[in-house]
């Protein structure tokens, strides 16, 4: 390309969003920014700064410059800057291309000319509304038909979540890529046992626990190993990483209830630099979830060397491949049968972990954004 082409993206998660989706923003722009030879400007638009500490968490670069709206300083303002003014910004800036990071793209984009694509990761809304309150199940769903007929291309985060939008939305499947979320590296760091063992004793971890992390939801389903808890041995315990929601409560009562106190815990607010600790310190990890876009915490565990147990029924067999092991949701016996086969001591586990990580380097960060640019050149016809 003789000029550099403007790559426009909306940041709004990627400065206010600790989750999957924020996650999603920010390791993909730096692996773009890594990997792209071309040249290309990246023009993050949100409607505020967001936090400091994540967006610093993007790579500084010239090639990389963050865009708020001028004069957008009340919540109802940024909102209708984000649904519909920025398009205007994004004329004004001479964006060839722009990419909605979470499933959103702006009205009137189409009738712009900017071409577009859209990452969408899933559909839980509409396959699983009874986990919304019906209002906000109905403007998603709403929001998604209008989305898909603005968007020039779609990418979706697996084959799951293509069936759904193909299934959901009548959106044609040529329209679709298929391109699995980028997994950053920070979990395939050497292990530094005194770290870990500052992080053990800072959280009193126990010397053997199974690993849960993600939002403590009832569709994240983690009940499902702590009622699996009893039919494994005594000394292994169950840590549950994430914030803590009504559905946590739930499992405290749960856990009372089935006398597991000693052997439950549940950890809040926990650092993004010490989980790698809470990770190499585990011996299996568990993701029980009733359904998922993708998955990212499976290729974290992977990545720092655990087996993983999860369930069936959605796309957890795509992100842990062959050699993870899956059972029925409500399966709790299933469950303690696959926890003891991953198990310290258990058979064939080192060669299970090897073979997984083999599978998980299709997931990261310089292959998924060699795909996303193939996308963009398509797109663009270059």
């Amino acid at each position: 390309m003789d000029t550099p082409l403007i790559i426009g993206f909306d940041a709004k998660r990627i400065v206010s969003n600790t989750t999957g989706l924020g996650s999603y923003g920010r390791t993909l722009i730096n692996a773009l920014a890594e990997a792209d030879h071309t040249g290309c400007d990246f023009r993050l638009y949100a409607p505020d700064s967001g936090r400091d500490d994540l967006r610093r968490q993007v790579i500084n670069s010239e090639r990389i410059r963050f865009v708020y709206p001028r004069n957008a300083t009340l919540r109802i303002t940024k909102d209708l800057w984000r649904q519909r003014g920025i398009v205007g910004d994004l004329k004004r800036d001479g964006v060839d291309l722009f990419h909605g990071l979470s499933g959103e793209l702006p009205s009137g984009i189409r009738k712009s000319g900017i071409r577009s694509i859209v990452t969408i990761h899933d559909l839980i809304f509409m396959r699983h509304p009874e986990y919304y309150k019906w209002i906000d199940a109905l403007l998603y769903a709403r929001k998604f038909r209008r989305t898909c007929r603005e968007a020039d291309r779609i990418i979706a985060i697996s084959e799951c979540t293509k069936r759904d939008i193909v299934q959901l939305g009548g959106v044609d499947p040529d329209k679709i890529d298929v391109i699995y979320q980028s997994c950053g590296k920070s979990f395939q760091t050497e292990v530094d046992s005194e770290f870990d063992r500052q992080v053990k004793t800072q959280y009193s971890l126990p010397a053997r626990y199974i690993l849960n992390v993600g939002t403590i939801e009832r569709r994240k389903n983690v009940l499902l190993a702590v009622k699996a808890l009893p039919l494994l041995p005594a000394d292994l315990h169950l840590v549950i990483v994430g914030r803590p929601t009504k559905y946590a409560e739930e499992i405290k009562r749960a856990v009372a209830q089935m006398g597991l106190q000693e052997r439950v815990h549940l950890l809040h607010n926990v650092p993004n630099d010490e989980l790698p600790a809470l990770y190499h310190l585990a011996e299996a990890f568990v993701y029980p979830s009733r359904y998922e876009g993708f998955g990212i915490p499976i290729i974290e565990a992977i990545q720092s060397s655990l087996p993983v147990v999860a369930c069936t029924g959605s796309c957890l067999e795509e992100a842990g491949g062959p050699h993870s092991l899956y059972v029925d949701p409500d399966d709790a016996e299933g469950m303690a049968h696959a926890i003891a086969q991953v198990t310290k001591g258990a058979a064939g586990r080192e060669e299970r972990i090897r073979l997984s990580k083999e599978y998980v380097h299709r997931f990261e960060n310089n292959n998924v954004a060699l795909q996303v640019i193939e996308s963009y050149r398509h797109l663009l016809d270059l």
